[in-house]
């Protein structure tokens, strides 16, 4: 359905087909017209004036394998640069990562955040990646149960438990293939590469230059192995390692267990605020007296899976420590969860498409795990803690998935011009060693390190002016440092 729009329709570019493409990279097909834009959907924010945010819709081939096949629209979004023409660098797509988030809005929020020099260089470009948001949205419907009320305890313990915990992962996949249909093979990270440079070629640009956010990162790895000679500046932050997805999801889930024991010694060192004890081993048992009372007996709909997806949330962010706390703490006080809950219920419809996009892409990028590795690696992790956060291990129902890739996502390409890799030290959710690897794909790149750091998402996000000013040389003057670069940052968070 056509969303509502604030001014007049929006206005639709054509892709000429393009001949089946080589497997090595290749230039993008060249439209037909230039991509055009109008009105952009209520819901994306405004900049503040005289800037202003226009939308367009560019017709892709479903497969760009087979281009004269079925045909989707990917949504975009523009806000133009704001200095001179002399200032002018092209254009900057931007990912706000996932996989599964929508980028549409992210042209206006991101940009807003980005230093003045970059924002008067580029016209930022926003777009949800297919399967996402306003591009063609997937849906898996029950996905398995994912959507219950409470869910389901999301750390198997015993043999029944752990039974339904595979049968769940296998009507998931079920549900993902029922919703998706021909697209299931389609909604992959390649194909959304191709997206980008065909939204490069519909804007008339010579090079994509690119900021691409956790998964985003990923994308734009993707996009330099196909396209090395199109990269304009390429900024890759908060980096997903070339792994595959459920590798990468268990290395994860053990970067949050670490990021958890420096949570509960945070609490700690503030008792006085927080009230949950003075060491981390108190901090430790209030929290498991929370998570098990949930448990054995879930307060409206809130249970065990809600509270795993709230700490997960929580433990990437360290701004997000205090509400965390506080939460434990009223709820040991009252019994109430109120304070754990999410403001924006799980299944709500963005969240509902988000978590399908999430699976159906990470199981068509990279191969899947057996079911028993899936079971023997839960096993492994409770060695290390007996109560894991496994809310993050979206790609173990790729092991049911009804299409098995015929192989990895390429990542990488010594062809591409010199990039900048972005972490933070103690990132959770992206850790740190995914960027150290991934450089090793992209000779002459630099990695930019935000020390004593433990959040997601670092360039104009931590308002670090190290990290800033040194992305900002780089996109807008192309000023690659020498050697990599180690940034001061602000240790753990202070107490609001």
């Amino acid at each position: 359905m056509t969303p509502p729009m604030r001014r007049t329709a929006v206005l639709c570019a054509l892709l000429t087909a393009a001949t089946l493409a080589p497997a090595g990279p290749v230039q993008a097909a060249t439209p037909a017209s230039p991509l055009r834009f109008g009105a952009c959907p209520d819901s994306l924010p405004n900049p503040p004036a005289p800037e202003h945010v226009e939308c367009g819709r560019l017709r892709v081939p479903l497969d760009w394998n087979h281009p004269r096949g079925p045909q989707i629209e990917v949504a975009v979004s523009r806000v133009r640069a704001s200095g001179s023409p002399a200032e002018r660098r092209g254009i900057l797509l931007v990912n706000p990562g996932g996989p599964g988030g929508s980028g549409l809005s992210y042209a206006v929020t991101k940009r807003a955040k980005l230093p003045e020099s970059v924002r008067r260089a580029y016209d930022v470009i926003g777009f949800d990646p297919r399967g996402v948001g306003q591009s063609a949205p997937v849906n898996c419907g029950p996905m398995g149960g994912l959507f219950a009320s409470p869910g389901a305890n999301p750390v198997p313990i015993g043999t029944p438990a752990e039974k339904n915990y595979l049968a769940s992962l296998r009507n998931m996949a079920d549900d993902c293939a029922a919703g998706a249909g021909e697209s299931l093979a389609h909604l992959s990270t390649e194909q959304t590469a191709r997206d980008m440079d065909a939204v490069r070629a519909a804007l008339g640009e010579r090079r994509t230059s690119f900021l691409g956010v956790s998964y985003g990162s990923y994308l734009g790895a993707a996009y330099a192995a196909r396209f090395p000679h199109r990269v304009g500046r390429m900024v890759l932050d908060s980096v997903v390692g070339p792994w595959d997805w459920y590798d990468f999801d268990v290395v994860q889930s053990h970067a949050l267990l670490r990021q958890r024991d420096t949570f509960f010694a945070w609490t700690a060192a503030h008792a006085e605020r927080f009230g949950l004890g003075g060491s981390a081993d108190t901090v430790r048992r209030a929290y498991l007296r929370v998570r098990h009372d949930l448990a054995a007996h879930p307060v409206d709909g809130f249970g065990p899976a809600e509270f795993d997806r709230t700490v997960y949330r929580a433990l990437g962010r360290t701004e997000r420590w205090a509400g965390l706390a506080e939460g434990l703490r009223d709820y040991l006080h009252d019994g109430r969860p109120d304070g754990l809950r999410p403001a924006t219920a799980f299944d709500s419809p963005d969240s509902r498409n988000y978590e399908a996009a999430n699976r159906v892409v990470k199981c068509a990028d990279s191969p899947a795990p057996a079911p028993h590795r899936i079971l023997a690696d839960i096993h492994h992790t409770r060695r290390l803690d007996p109560q894991p956060i496994l809310a993050g291990m979206e790609a173990s129902t790729c092991a049911y998935w009804h299409h098995k890739p015929a192989h990895r996502t390429p990542l990488g390409s010594p062809d591409t011009p010199p990039v900048l890799l972005v972490a933070s030290a103690h990132d959770p959710v992206t850790p740190i060693e995914g960027a150290r690897q991934l450089r090793r794909l992209l000779p002459g790149s630099r990695l930019v390190t935000l020390d004593n750091d433990y959040s997601h998402g670092v360039f104009a996000s931590r308002g670090n002016a190290c990290v800033d000013d040194t992305a900002a040389a780089y996109l807008v003057n192309g000023t690659t440092p020498k050697t990599d670069v180690n940034c001061t940052g602000p240790g753990l968070p202070e107490v609001p």
